[in-house]
């Protein structure tokens, strides 16, 4: 699989602490990535299983060329970061996607349909109710296979956060600094987006992107943006209420890393 760029030197957290605490954060990550052994952000109990598992309430009988479609996908996002994390002499613990209808419970807590897919650090797991994508589709106006792919990649985006170490060191920002949670919250997602887009680089050095499907998860991050979900809802557009990003800052990120086929593109917290 080609892409990817050269090691998982990801832009970390630029301005999350001050003075001497940023500079340490920065040893500290700089040894993670580079031999000092990668923090798994306390996941112990990961068993490595790759491909789609089911939750407590879904049955699968219906949904087979979806759930063959989703852990392709998932297994493909899996081998490029285990790959890359392989280059720099690290170790990647693969993620499982868990599959549910109605309702489930994760490490993070209950999960619903009314969740949307998620990633829960705590047991390093993706979280995805099998009708979601009708949702992406009928509802959020994004439909396509890609588009499908975008949201897994996504979601494996954060599990490359958990393992760097990253995603630990915002939810300490946002614990001393409450007043950031939102902002912080914004460049995590945004990020994610941005590794989405390095993995469908891989897909394209690998001869596999199709005609449009470029456009499929462009549209996809675009119309999961906030702007987008709280205008379709009828209430008033907040920048300041936004945890994930306007329509265009999520399609900008996903295209930035998709050119760039680079993690280190990924500086989301550089401004």
């Amino acid at each position: 699989m080609g892409g990817g760029g050269g090691g998982i030197p990801i832009p970390i957290p630029a301005g999350v602490g001050g003075g001497g605490a940023l500079i340490i954060l920065l040893i500290v990550l700089a040894l993670q990535f580079f031999g000092g052994g990668a923090s798994t952000g306390g996941l112990g109990g990961l068993t490595g299983q790759s491909g789609a598992e089911p939750g407590a309430s879904v049955d699968l009988s219906n949904n087979g060329d979806m759930v063959q479609f989703m852990g392709a996908i998932l297994d493909d996002t899996n081998d490029l970061w285990e790959d890359t994390f392989q280059r720099s002499g690290e170790t990647y613990t693969r993620t499982t996607l868990v599959l549910f209808t109605g309702g489930t419970q994760s490490s993070c807590g209950a999960a619903s349909s009314q969740t949307g897919p998620f990633y829960c650090p705590a047991d390093g797991k993706v979280y995805l109710d099998t009708d979601f994508f009708k949702e992406l589709s009928d509802r959020f106006g994004a439909p396509g296979d890609f588009a499908q792919a975008y949201v897994i990649a996504h979601e494996v985006g954060h599990h490359v956060q958990t393992l760097t170490g990253i995603e630990g060191q915002v939810r300490q920002a946002m614990e001393q600094d409450p007043s950031r949670q939102n902002e912080l919250s914004v460049k995590m997602e945004l990020q994610a987006d941005c590794l989405a887009g390095v993995w469908a680089q891989s897909v394209y050095q690998a001869g596999d992107l199709e005609a449009g499907d470029l456009e499929e998860g462009l549209g996809a991050a675009a119309a999961v943006g906030d702007d987008r979900i709280q205008a379709s809802a009828g209430v008033g557009v907040n920048p300041e209420t936004w945890t994930h990003g306007s329509a265009e800052q999520r399609s900008q990120w996903f295209n930035t890393g998709f050119r760039s086929g680079d993690p280190a593109g990924c500086d989301t917290f550089g401004g």
